[in-house]
């Protein structure tokens, strides 16, 4: 099931649980706050810097009033979330500025004129992975672990929406890549006592805080209404309630929690992502999952 596209780069800056908080040491973002950033500041150096500057990178910087305003765009109840998520937001404002400059420079000044921002940002992603592209072996794999889900269709029936569906994520993690790979371009510096207070801020909701437990972890994200969401329901709270003190079992509804979707880049539902007892994400699963699966999973993870 398709999501809303409410957040256009929010979904490539994926998601991490914050381990620790570090105290007067200098490093990388990744190496004082793991999975704060997620991969455009991974390597940003965290640093001492003058009250209200958050970002700086040669002669771009932001500031936090900048930061606010761009927040302000949002709907209140986004904003809200934003609130506890303003280093994921500074992240997109340092990916825009990476997309364009990139895009400027393939294209030149001929193939930017009269594009705005946007646009050079999708012909930018357009043009670099447009030969990455599902194939049929695939479509039928995925068919196969997600019958239950095609609502009795044949393979041939579904085929085309399934070859779309998975070009789009297999073009999703190339982008991320292609993300992470411009952040180290550009070498950012980010503002030390702001990084710290958002690395405690972030880790405020159930995901993260399950993941710092040391206990593994399967989160479930879905929403009311979604066919293959409401079928995993009940699995979900039989191994909860199997599991009770071996395993944290987290929903996460995901038009309550857009911002929270959005740093673990979930894009369509139902997914499911295991983690270790050390917060570690082991295994991704996109559409509905039997018990069977999701038992096979956890002996993986040494749960019998």
């Amino acid at each position: 099931m398709k999501l809303k596209r409410r957040f256009f780069l929010l979904a490539f800056c994926l998601s991490g649980v914050i381990i620790s908080v570090a105290e007067n040491r200098s490093g990388s973002v990744e190496e004082l706050y793991p999975g704060l950033a997620s991969g455009c500041l991974k390597y940003a150096r965290v640093v001492e810097m003058p009250d209200g500057v958050l970002l700086k990178s040669g002669t771009f910087q932001v500031s936090e009033q900048e930061l606010k305003a761009r927040m302000a765009n949002y709907p209140a109840e986004i904003r809200k979330q934003l609130e506890k998520n303003a280093f994921f937001l500074l992240e997109q404002v340092v990916v825009e500025t990476l997309l364009v400059q990139a895009a400027r420079k393939q294209f030149g000044d001929n193939g930017v004129a009269g594009k705005d921002n946007r646009e050079l940002v999708n012909l930018y992603f357009q043009q670099s992975l447009k030969g990455l592209t599902a194939t049929e072996t695939e479509a039928r794999q995925f068919f196969e672990e997600n019958k239950t889900m095609m609502g009795g269709a044949t393979f041939d029936q579904v085929k085309t929406d399934l070859l779309g569906f998975l070009t789009q994520e297999k073009r999703k993690k190339a982008g991320e890549q292609l993300i992470g790979n411009l952040g180290r371009i550009l070498s950012p510096e980010v503002n030390r006592a702001w990084t710290e207070k958002q690395a405690v801020l972030a880790r405020d909701n159930p995901v993260d805080k399950a993941r710092a437990s040391g206990l593994p972890t399967l989160v479930d994200f879905g929403a009311d209404g979604c066919v293959p969401c409401d079928m995993m329901a009940p699995i979900l709270k039989s191994i909860s309630e199997e599991y009770k003190g071996k395993l944290n079992v987290v929903f996460v509804h995901v038009r309550k929690e857009q911002v929270l979707s959005a740093r673990y880049g979930i894009q369509s539902i139902p997914v499911q992502i295991f983690f270790d007892k050390n917060g570690q994400e082991v295994f991704r699963h996109t559409g509905f999952m039997s018990r069977e699966e999701i038992e096979k999973r956890l002996n993986q993870l040494g749960m019998k």
